[in-house]
């Protein structure tokens, strides 16, 4: 959808939405937007995740999610790489470094304490913050959700307009809520509470047909409008002109409201909540809740009461503005080229701006693998090749932090200690937490042991590391990862996709497995003894690990060490069976 129709008609969404299961969210799809928004939490479902069941995932979803058709696709409750401000703030950093154009925005759900995050949203760059009611949402959220958690959009909205503007804030980051909004009235009234944007999206799907069956999650749409099954989807009715004609009614109902009041326009009533007033039952004993401090006006000394930026709020350069500019030969003449660089650990997200232009001229696949080599030396900061496509590859002699080939979009990135160290690379850290978070292809080889959360929701890319901490491949939908030395506690949980290979020198992986989603095995079938060592020859190639080489020469007694990860939900969909009996089966 991203390129407009041959009548002109563009299906291409404006904003694209980046959660916390980051399925699809590649270079590719973050550069076709205008905005882009972090849901870190939503009203139907505040930070609870999801669960996509497997027989709802068509040929077509499971293209646009890099996954498995058939198989079930979860999304965690939290963004993996979140996990404090600042690591909100890197992430809209790499954001806004793959989109050199796009704003980026941060949806929070309302509840108590929300105005106190939103702050920090809004010192972390944000250009909009979305606060999302409790109610409204889709009928695939769970009823205990929408009934007993969260907080009327009025209350959150109130609260960040209110702490935004004492702390001179508001006028730096634009305010959208939603909530089950349906009215021109609705829209005023959250003008006044601070709001300048507006969420209509439940009343979007009733105008297009939607009967609020909740039975989203279920296939079963008697309307058409949420299911793959197409004997349903002829059912549905919606087109474009019935939610165009939704909304300028709506837009006429806040004019007429405007006028009454005696306004021209919208902005005139932003943030003016002294023009509300509390309605009462009737009797004064029946009043006993008092919504005063919703309407509480803040002081906002000099600064206006919305936002005044015409453009988003910048953010410093990165190595990459230098590499854009070395690389000019490479990046628009077609010149295959290698070039040097000292990195420090304030170089963030490196390689991203890069693999924007990249992306923007030649597509991900447009350009040949490894057709610009950057070499660095030092220890590189968050976010190392974060996005990066194919036709770019990274090198470093050195280290690296946390978040290294997150969203990976084709790209390798090889992570190697000096050749002057004396360390033993498998027993040293080399590369951060949540590595490969969110990748969909590409390639990483670290020479040395990852961190925490290593290839969480990988979809697509290729590692090879000495040993990762605890939650190793949780929610993986695809890929390979090798692990040649010990994992961490509750290794593959929620993994239903992909394989991985881990080398169990001291016999402790059974105990840290999770076993719900998995089966462990020895290697059975020759296809992925020759697939796993032919990753280990490629891996040594690229780091010179003594360590995996010496595995490749004792190789029939190392063998017996390595067990073969694979998702249950995967065995019967595999092109080439895991164990000798059913490939027997299958030739036969």
């Amino acid at each position: 959808r991203f390129t407009p129709r041959k009548n002109g008609d563009n299906a291409n969404s404006a904003v694209k939405q980046v959660a916390s299961g980051r399925f699809g969210v590649t270079a590719e799809y973050l550069n076709n937007c205008q905005e882009l928004e972090i849901k870190v939490a939503q009203g139907a479902k505040p930070g609870e995740g999801g669960q996509l069941p497997g027989f709802k995932v068509t040929l077509e979803i499971a293209k646009l999610r890099h996954s498995t058709p058939g198989v079930t696709l979860i999304s965690p409750p939290p963004h993996h790489d979140i996990y404090s401000i600042e690591d909100l703030a890197q992430l809209i950093y790499d954001l806004k470094q793959i989109n050199p154009i796009a704003r980026v925005c941060v949806k929070l759900v309302a509840r108590s304490g929300v105005g106190t995050i939103a702050a920090g949203v809004a010192k972390a760059g944000a250009d909009t913050i979305h606060i999302s009611g409790y109610d409204g949402g889709t009928g695939a959220s769970p009823q205990s959700s929408i009934k007993y958690a969260g907080l009327p959009w009025e209350m959150g909205l109130s609260e960040v307009n209110q702490v935004l503007t004492l702390n001179k804030l508001r006028h730096r980051v634009k305010l959208r809520t939603d909530g089950g909004f349906r009215t021109g009235r609705d829209v005023v009234i959250a003008a006044m509470l601070g709001a300048e944007e507006f969420g209509i999206g439940t009343t979007s799907l009733i105008a297009m047909g939607c009967i609020m069956v909740r039975q989203c999650h279920s296939n079963t749409c008697p309307v058409g409008v949420c299911t793959q099954d197409p004997e349903l989807r002829k059912k549905f009715t919606g087109s474009a002109a019935k939610v165009v004609n939704l909304f300028t009614f709506i837009a006429e109902e806040v004019t007429e409201i405007l006028a009454s009041l005696g306004y021209e326009k919208l902005e005139d009533v932003i943030g003016r909540s002294d023009l509300l007033t509390q309605v009462g039952r009737g009797r004064e004993n029946l009043d006993d809740l008092d919504l005063n401090p919703l309407l509480a006006q803040a002081d906002t000394g000099d600064t206006p009461r919305f936002c005044t930026l015409t453009e988003r709020n910048p953010v410093p350069d990165t190595l990459d503005a230098q590499i854009i500019k070395d690389a000019k030969n490479a990046l628009e003449g077609g010149e295959k080229m290698q070039l040097f660089y000292t990195v420090k650990n304030t170089h963030r997200s490196v390689g991203t701006r890069t693999s924007s232009i990249i992306t923007r001229k030649y597509g991900m696949t447009g350009l040949e693998p490894d057709h610009l080599t950057v070499r660095m030396r030092g220890s590189a900061g968050n976010s190392l090749g974060a996005f990066t496509v194919q036709g770019l590859k990274l090198e470093i002699f050195g280290d690296a932090n946390d978040y290294v080939g997150k969203g990976l979009s084709g790209g390798t990135i090889v992570v190697r200690p000096m050749v002057s160290s004396p360390l033993k690379s498998n027993e040293n850290t080399i590369v951060g937490n949540t590595c490969l978070y969110g990748a969909t292809a590409g390639k990483l080889f670290a020479s040395g042991q990852g961190g925490e959360r290593f290839a969480v929701r990988n979809s697509g890319a290729t590692a090879v590391v000495e040993g990762i901490g605890s939650n190793g491949c949780e929610y993986m939908t695809g890929g390979t990862v090798v692990v040649l030395g010990e994992v961490g506690a509750n290794f593959g949980a929620g993994f239903t996709g992909g394989m991985a290979f881990v080398y169990d020198e001291d016999g402790t992986f059974e105990h840290r497995v999770n076993p719900d989603n998995v089966i462990w095995q020895r290697i059975e079938v020759d296809h992925y003894e020759n697939l796993l060592k032919g990753l280990i020859r490629e891996y040594v190639k690229e780091t010179h690990s003594q360590y995996a080489e010496q595995i490749l020469q004792d190789w029939e007694m190392e063998k017996g060490k390595i067990w073969q990860v694979v998702p249950k939900e995967m065995i019967d969909k595999l092109d080439i069976a895991v164990t000798k009996e059913a490939a027997i089966k299958k030739t036969a």
